[in-house]
């Protein structure tokens, strides 16, 4: 067993949030930092290719899960996550979208201390860069950060004929979309910069990887945290076939994502004890919420056939959004409608080919259901076991079959008359609440926006506390999505931005 140097932080996965923490922990010059990464170091060509993101799924740069077999829906869903340098927003669909202030409000109030909206948004400015695009406020938006964001330069004409069928429709026309603040339809930000992906590893990491105080090591499949007593001293990994030993003489930050944090965790004895016994790990300390409060957002979708082919597209295939809400019950918009111009369904089910036809997107954003991550084995690097229970819940059920209503009205407005063909899924005979909810079972898909693993807060039930350290374990932390105490009504990936940029604060300050 090999042992490297001594470092001031170690970060666990160089996704979006270890890349900010890297490129913020290392502008200290008398830090040592170092960024450990199971997957690859260079970038596969198809990342820099907006519209090529779905075949970047299954590829090295993807861990390639797949759900347990969800209950009330009797399929697996796919699961895909990134690997590599810049994680998941180097194969994500590139919307960079804030949710809605009432979502992260409801975090400080149930807890999560300086998570509110207003907390966050200096670090939502921080992180992005929108100089020159019109109807950005420079009080809600950032103007000088790493991350150039800003609507599609060239517009599908199909996203212009959704946007103008949604006010047709009767929803309100916004400015900005993105902006945490605003309820109605827009075109949405997005990680493209001349016509290229920006992810976070070319953002914030690549121009920095010249500090000699950074240290990245790519291949390195973390295999659990270490202990000395109630402290973590370290990582223990895997790389080049070699097992290395990684010493840390202030503080480690596991950055691996709602599905690799907890599960990093498990593998070092922290978590639900009875789970780890049953894996054959000893249990060191007992937090039953490691892995526990798993949320995700499904996606389904009104399918058409097109009545004339539709462009290839130069961008993300989903440029504009819909924030909205399912009823006048609920707190803030908890769904999101998305006009998307491929046929978005789920792989069995029939329906037309690429560039015959074309969906309005139904995401639910504020979901109550909730599952799990678990060890499958004690062995580290086996897929774990994914159970987000998708819709165990019937009030999700619900607030979708209110979303399917939704954009069946949109997708039947005059602006849409020129594309729009059959409805092919789930068809005109599909109308009462029963059937549309069997529907919903069947074409469902994940937003591939899990969270919530390794939720802060106060409560016992909590994994950090709202300096995002690991309770009753010194030394340690976790700054990712899984630390998001619930949903919030947008993409993840720019709350997991300003997650890590004030998680970089927290740690220079050593609070």
């Amino acid at each position: 067993m090999g042992s490297a140097s001594e470092f001031d932080y170690i970060v666990v996965g160089a996704g979006t949030a270890g890349c900010v923490l890297a490129a913020r922990l290392s502008e200290e010059s008398g830090a040592r930092v170092l960024l450990l990464e199971a997957g690859g170091r260079e970038p596969l060509e198809a990342m820099a290719v907006p519209p090529a993101w779905p075949t970047l799924l299954g590829t090295a740069a993807d861990w390639a899960d797949t759900t347990v077999p969800q209950t009330t829906a009797g399929l697996a869903v796919p699961w895909p996550r990134g690997r590599g340098l810049g994680g998941s927003s180097s194969i994500n669909a590139m919307n960079f979208l804030r949710g809605h202030r009432s979502g992260y409000d409801a975090w400080a109030a149930a807890g999560a201390t300086g998570w509110g909206y207003d907390d966050l948004l200096p670090y939502f400015k921080r992180s992005e860069n929108l100089t020159g695009v019109p109807g950005r406020d420079p009080a809600v938006r950032g103007m000088d950060g790493p991350l150039r964001v800003a609507p599609a330069a060239e517009r599908h004409p199909l996203a212009e004929a959704g946007l103008a069928a949604a006010v047709q429709a009767g929803h309100t026309e916004v400015r900005d979309i993105a902006c945490g603040l605003a309820e109605g339809f827009g075109w949405g930000d997005l990680n493209i910069v001349d016509g290229r992906r920006q992810d976070a590893a070319a953002a914030y990491l690549r121009p920095v990887l010249d500090r000699p105080n950074l240290h990245v090591v790519t291949g390195a499949l973390v295999h659990r945290v270490l202990l000395d007593g109630d402290r973590c001293t370290g990582v223990e990994y895997v790389a080049d076939g070699g097992t290395v030993v990684a010493h840390c003489a202030g503080e480690v930050v596991l950055s691996a994502g709602a599905v690799g944090s907890p599960q990093v965790l498990m593998l070092s004895g922290i978590g639900p004890r009875d789970h780890l016994a049953r894996v054959g790990i000893d249990p060191v300390v007992d937090l039953p919420g490691v892995g526990a409060g798993l949320w995700d957002h499904p996606l389904s979708g009104i399918v058409y056939r097109a009545a004339r082919p539709v462009p290839p597209a130069v961008n993300n295939h989903g440029e504009v959004q819909g924030l909205i809400r399912s009823g006048p019950q609920v707190a803030g918009p908890d769904l999101h409608i998305q006009f998307v111009d491929v046929p978005l369904r789920e792989d069995s089910l029939p329906g037309p080919g690429m560039g015959q036809g074309y969906t309005l997107m139904v995401g639910l954003m504020m979901p109550f259901s909730r599952g799990t991550v678990r060890l499958a084995t004690g062995t580290p690097g086996a897929p774990p076991l994914l159970d987000p229970r998708y819709y165990s819940d019937r009030r999700d059920l619900d607030a979708m079959v209110s979303g399917l209503r939704t954009a069946r009205e949109i997708g039947d407005a005059p602006a849409l008359a020129d594309w729009r063909g059959e409805e092919a899924l789930p068809g005109p005979a599909v109308r009462d609440d029963e059937q549309l909810a069997a529907y919903l079972r069947r074409n469902l898909r994940s937003y591939s926006h899990y969270a919530g693993t390794c939720r802060t807060g106060t409560d016992e039930a909590a994994v950090v506390d709202p300096a995002l350290r690991v309770r009753g374990v010194g030394g340690l932390r976790v700054a990712d999505a899984s630390v998001m105490p619930a949903s919030i009504s947008a993409n993840t990936n720019a709350t997991v931005y300003a997650v890590a940029e004030r998680a970089a604060d927290l740690l220079r300050s050593r609070t």
